[in-house]
């Protein structure tokens, strides 16, 4: 592998983390709905270390203006690794043959939309340019530096509107796009699981804003609400 030595910590963990490391929803035994994967392209960007994200179209129905790897359906015939390239070249431009595959997390579930997903975990070892390839999915392209994923400064947990609660980050060249759901999951597990978490402020919670649940123009994150009691957090 040509990979460079920092990324040792994540190579190693592929083979070591299973799929309750991650979440609590694993595709049941026979499942037979839909199958996708997403590409984790770890890189050594412009502002530093970094992770390629995507943040939806704020027009589209479901989860619009949601931050997440680029990703999407396995069509037949393709593995996840296949699938999740094609899916980043749709939505980005990004050139496939740049990117150095390093192995796959454990399949996990989203019960809602009865969806199975492949996270790939990639290197990208030769660079091209990415945009918004296609601007009917994609408003926005995200470069986080890892920085500011580890360091405690820019998380959060962020409260539906059902009460549920789960880690958030705020990305962004004025941190005000907020980085939740699935994608950050599996970002906060699998950094603690390869030990590059750090201690952050539990207690500094964001409300899901209103254009995370429906087509509308985003507005800026509302301020961290740190009244919340222990029970229910």
């Amino acid at each position: 592998m040509s990979a460079p030595a920092w990324l040792d910590p994540v190579i190693s963990g592929i083979d070591t983390i299973r799929a309750d490391d991650l979440t609590r929803f694993v595709p049941p035994e026979n499942h037979r709905g839909r199958r996708g994967a997403v590409l984790v392209l770890f890189a050594d960007g412009p502002q530093g270390r970094d992770l390629l994200l995507t943040e939806r179209a704020h027009t589209m129905r479901s989860h619009p203006g949601q931050v997440a790897f680029p990703g999407g359906g396995i069509d037949p015939g393709e593995t996840p690794v296949d699938a999740a390239l094609r899916e980043a070249w749709e939505e980005t431009g990004l050139d496939p043959t740049g990117v150095e595959v390093l192995g796959q997390l454990p399949e996990l579930w989203l019960p809602p939309s009865d969806f199975a997903v492949t996270p790939v975990i990639g290197w990208w070892e030769r660079e091209t340019p990415v945009t918004t390839h296609s601007v009917e999915e994609v408003h926005a392209i995200h470069r986080v530096p890892l920085r500011e994923l580890i360091e405690p400064e820019h998380r959060v947990a962020v409260q539906g509107p059902n009460g549920w609660m789960g880690p958030g980050y705020l990305i962004g060249p004025d941190h005000d796009v907020l980085l939740w759901g699935f994608t950050a999951g599996i970002i906060s597990r699998y950094f603690e699981h390869i030990g590059w978490a750090t201690p952050w402020d539990t207690a500094r919670v964001v409300e899901l804003p209103p254009h995370m649940m429906k087509a509308e123009p985003r507005g800026r994150v509302p301020a961290p609400n740190t009244t919340l009691s222990e029970d229910e957090r």
